[in-house]
């Protein structure tokens, strides 16, 4: 948790020090393909049942660090894997 590190604290998941933090971690790697496996089925699904919206959430203790990194992640898999989908990222909490 880079939150739990001083020189991290005034830092979000979009700063390239806690991208570099979270990225040493294999762990982080594992979450998200399993994050974009779940995530990609259910858009796939949800397009077949001519559904408009579907939000993701992510959360952590914070709220400015891991679930931002996330969140930023996932927009990013999701306009590169979708091209007709319009993506709206908005973070709460920073």
């Amino acid at each position: 948790n880079p939150g739990r590190e001083e020189k991290y604290k005034p830092l979000t998941g979009k700063d390239q020090l806690v991208i570099e933090y979270l990225e040493h971690y294999q762990e982080v790697e594992s979450f998200k393909r399993h994050v974009y496996a779940l995530i990609d089925s259910s858009v796939d699904n949800y397009r077949k049942r001519k559904f408009d919206h579907f939000m993701v959430s992510f959360g952590c203790t914070g709220g400015q660090h891991r679930s931002v990194y996330f969140a930023e992640c996932l927009a990013q898999h999701l306009v590169s894997r979708y091209d007709d989908i319009e993506v709206v990222l908005r973070h709460t909490n920073q």
